[in-house]
C-alpha cells in the first residue's frame, strides 16, 4: 500500500468513534518502516478522552523496533494541545521514533490553536500532507463543522 491508501484507512477508521460534541473523530495506522501495518487506533476506542494516535501508540511496547522509522497517519494533525492528558499527540509520536506523519487536514481553529505539524516538523520529523483526502476525514466531523463554526 502507498501514502494515500493507508490515509484512506486512518480516514475510515474515525467512523468508529463514538460521537462527540467536543472532539473530533479521527483515525489513526501506524507502519513499520518496511511496509507492515503494526497498529490501528481511533478516537475514544478505549475511553472518552482517548485520541486516534495515542490509542495506536498505546498498543505498541515502548521501544518497539517497529516505531523507529515507522510513519503514523492521521486523518487529523495531531494535536499539540491536551486538555485531558499530560502529553500532546504529537509529543507521544516524537517521543515513539516514528519518523514521519502523513495527515489529510489540518486541525481547524474550533476547540485549540493547533501547530502540531509545526512541532513536528521542529523535532526532526518529515511530515507529510494529503489535501485530497480532507473530505474524507471531515465526514465524520459534519455534525462539529455545521453552521460554520469551524475555520
Amino acid at each position: 500500500m502507498n501514502d494515500h491508501d493507508w490515509l484512506r484507512l486512518a480516514c475510515d477508521l474515525a467512523w468508529l468513534c463514538p460521537p462527540s460534541p467536543a472532539a473530533f473523530s479521527v483515525g489513526a495506522v501506524v507502519v513499520a518502516a518496511d511496509g507492515r501495518e503494526i497498529s490501528r487506533g481511533y478516537s475514544r476506542e478505549t475511553d472518552p478522552h482517548v485520541h486516534a494516535e495515542e490509542s495506536a501508540l498505546a498498543k505498541l511496547a515502548p521501544g518497539d523496533p517497529g516505531l523507529r522509522g515507522a510513519t503514523v497517519y492521521s486523518s487529523l494533525e495531531p494535536c499539540s494541545v491536551r486538555r485531558s492528558r499530560p502529553l500532546p499527540c504529537s509529543r507521544l509520536i516524537i517521543g515513539s521514533g516514528a519518523s514521519r506523519v502523513v495527515l489529510a487536514w489540518r486541525e481547524p481553529l474550533l476547540f485549540v490553536d493547533c501547530h502540531g505539524a509545526e512541532d513536528l516538523e521542529a523535532a526532526g520529523l518529515t511530515v507529510v500532507e494529503i489535501p485530497e483526502l480532507a473530505e474524507a476525514a471531515k465526514e465524520p466531523n459534519a455534525h462539529l463543522l455545521a453552521g460554520g463554526r469551524a475555520c
